[in-house]
């Protein structure tokens, strides 16, 4: 049976969407099958792709070389040229956390505190959703994925490399060590 994994944070264009990218790659090296999604809690980008300042950036930066100027301040940050750089393929559009995900995945993972409280207040009643509900970084170090959304690239980055480690330990601790 193939174990499923919602991944969730607030709006579903940054965290949730590394982190969805990020699961699928390490089971994939570990030849683990998975089904993985992501959602988030609010519905702020529902349809967006994830982190649009990569994408306007990109055409920004595009616009501004055809015009002659040089332009490397933007097109850099963001969940997809940060999973890029590591060749970490990812391909999302966000939407929502509904009331189906408690049934239809096993394991409901948050990147932060706050979007765990938002989560256990929406759950159905046991019978009606199965889903173990936990704060992703429960599985290594408790700590909660900060949300780089407001950051820089290094932030993506930090964001990465905890997302690579909360799936390491999640997969140890489900499927056994590597």
């Amino acid at each position: 049976m193939t174990v499923s994994i919602l991944i969730v944070c607030l709006g579903n264009i940054c965290r949730s969407p590394m982190g969805e990218a990020v699961l699928r790659y390490e089971a994939a090296k570990r030849k683990i099958e998975i089904e993985v999604d992501s959602a988030g809690t609010g519905a702020y980008h529902i349809d967006e792709n994830p982190d649009y300042r990569y994408v306007h950036c990109t055409i920004l930066s595009s616009r501004l070389r055809r015009r002659g100027f040089e332009s490397t301040a933007c097109g850099t940050t963001g969940p997809v040229s940060t999973c890029k750089k590591h060749q970490v393929p990812i391909s999302h559009t966000a939407r929502q956390v509904k009331e189906a995900d408690f049934r239809e995945f096993q394991y409901i993972l948050t990147a932060d505190e706050s979007n765990l409280r938002n989560l256990m207040a929406k759950k159905p009643s046991e019978g009606l959703g199965s889903a173990v509900v936990r704060l992703w970084g429960s599985y290594l170090d408790n700590k909660p994925i900060g949300d780089p959304y407001y950051g820089t690239i290094q932030d993506f980055e930090v964001c990465f490399q905890q997302c690579t480690k909360l799936s390491n330990a999640f997969l140890d601790e489900v499927f056994g060590k590597n």
